[in-house]
């Protein structure tokens, strides 16, 4: 998954510190932690490609135990491409978008990101996108029922 504009709402928020530094702040929708939960509890590879770098992301990711975690790539290749399904929002999720062998865009993903996916959420980025396309996978491998039991455990 891409992290800025498809696990939060795209907004990058920076406050001012007493040190005159900046601290970023991100909002993670729980909901879709709860299905990135259900994913690697289903056995689901999970991972996250991104531009920026945060320390944030770093603590979600490892929260959710997400597998895979690549910050500062300005290119988003390198994964076996057939097998990956891809959430996208912004154009640089094009490249990998056109390779991958499910290609997603958010609701609210640029108009090129929405033509180049093979499905597009109904969810916007941030606001459970993640948690549809997890949904998404999960019903289609037949295992959704089984994962809503260990849910509730």
């Amino acid at each position: 998954m891409d992290v800025d504009g498809t696990l939060t709402d795209g907004s990058v928020t920076l406050a001012s510190t007493p040190d005159n530094h900046a601290l970023e702040i991100k909002t993670f929708d729980a909901h879709d932690g709860q299905g990135l939960t259900l994913a690697v509890t289903a056995g689901l590879r999970t991972g996250v490609i991104t531009g920026r770098s945060s320390a944030a992301l770093r603590r979600r990711c490892k929260e959710l135990d997400i597998e895979f975690v690549y910050e500062k790539q300005g290119h988003k290749t390198g994964a076996q491409e057939s097998e990956v399904a891809f959430l996208g929002d912004d154009l640089p999720d094009l490249t990998i978008m056109s390779r991958v062998g499910l290609a997603v865009a958010v609701h609210n993903a640029t108009r090129e990101v929405r033509r180049a996916a093979h499905y597009t959420t109904k969810a916007d980025g941030g606001k459970g996108a993640a948690r549809e396309l997890v949904e998404l996978i999960l019903k289609s491998k037949g295992i959704w029922e089984e994962m809503i039991d260990k849910a509730r455990a």
